[in-house]
């Protein structure tokens, strides 16, 4: 739900920056794949990792093209996350579902 303090409460109380659920999703890939932006960027500066992929090989960069979320793609992608990590890769995912405002 994008609760960004919220997070960062339990995030400076000792979880995982890393953490994933059962399907292999980070906070990061959770947080980029539901649009939110401040919460992408907290992670981030947390240390989260940006290429971290989940258990069906996706990014969180991937995932925020899939759901054309411009400004989490922008957030992603000026902290180095890489549009050929991943299958289908983000650059992939800009293809096939015609993001041309996507500049990968």
């Amino acid at each position: 739900m994008g609760e960004t303090v919220r997070l960062e409460q339990f995030l400076d109380a000792g979880l995982p920056i890393d953490l994933v659920n059962g399907s292999g999703d980070s906070l990061l890939m959770l947080a980029a794949y539901h649009g939110h932006p401040a919460t992408v960027r907290a992670l981030i500066a947390r240390g989260a990792d940006v290429n971290k992929l989940n258990d069906r090989g996706q990014s969180p960069l991937a995932g925020a093209v899939f759901k054309d979320y411009g400004e989490v793609v922008t957030v992603l992608l000026g902290h180095g996350a890489d549009p050929e990590a991943g299958s289908p890769n983000a650059k992939e995912i800009a293809g096939m579902f015609n993001r041309p405002s996507v500049d990968l």
